[in-house]
């Protein structure tokens, strides 16, 4: 994703420190609440782009455990603060995709740079992270931020209606020179739900509103999968 006035009109995925371009049969339109304009579409994703997204992150999780605390505690510092120099830039991915006005949207980035700053420690492992798109970037940097402190490496898949944001910040990742795979993120749907289940990851958890969450969790139970749901 270019940090561009204008934004790309297809948003791919990102697994093992690069976008990952796939092909699939349906795509899903980021429309914007404010103005009823199609800005972006993203792919929905399946088994096969979740295996390897789930795949990436495994691979990489015994490395960045045995980097040591500290030297995480740098890496999330280090995007944090890239994360800071383009808050006009997420503020407005924020704005397109949820029809934030400036203010909430630019209070939602800096939520996420605090998030990074002051990481708690959380817990290791592989794990799934679902978003619904109350608050896609601090959403997500607040659950992602004490896992990876732990040693954990992860899988994000953004609600298809604000993936934006969340997408632009892996790619910040990798401008930070993270290590491949530590961070992935995968588009799509139910679908894509199911195929991180099914691909082995340690637990799942979801973030937002509760209705939808407790769609998520049953998914969950389903593939046997331990999940954790966090209120919005």
């Amino acid at each position: 994703m270019e940090f561009a006035a204008e934004g790309p009109k297809a948003i791919p995925l990102w697994i093992n420190g690069h976008a990952f371009l796939t092909v699939t049969d349906a795509f899903f339109d980021v429309t914007n609440p404010a103005t009823g304009e199609a800005i972006r579409r993203v792919p929905l994703c399946g088994a096969s782009e979740a295996a390897e997204a789930v795949a990436a992150a495994q691979a990489a999780q015994p490395a960045w455990a045995m980097m040591g605390m500290p030297a995480r505690r740098l890496c999330l510092a280090a995007l944090g603060d890239a994360l800071d120099r383009y808050t006009g830039h997420f503020a407005k991915l924020l704005m397109q995709d949820c029809g934030f006005d400036e203010a909430r949207a630019t209070a939602e980035v800096g939520e996420a740079v605090a998030a990074l700053h002051g990481a708690s420690v959380g817990e290791t492992g592989i794990f799934g992270l679902v978003l619904d798109a109350s608050r896609p970037l601090a959403g997500m940097a607040e659950i992602v931020a004490p896992g990876l402190m732990a040693g954990a490496t992860v899988v994000v898949k953004p609600s298809p209606k604000a993936p934006s944001a969340a997408y632009a910040l892996c790619e910040l990742s990798g401008r930070a020179d993270w290590p491949a795979g530590v961070l992935n993120l995968l588009q799509g749907d139910t679908a894509a739900i199911e195929g991180l289940c099914a691909a082995g990851i340690d637990r799942l958890v979801y973030a937002g509103h509760a209705a939808l969450g407790v769609q998520v969790g049953a998914i969950a139970e389903t593939a046997g999968t331990p999940f954790e749901m966090k209120a919005s």
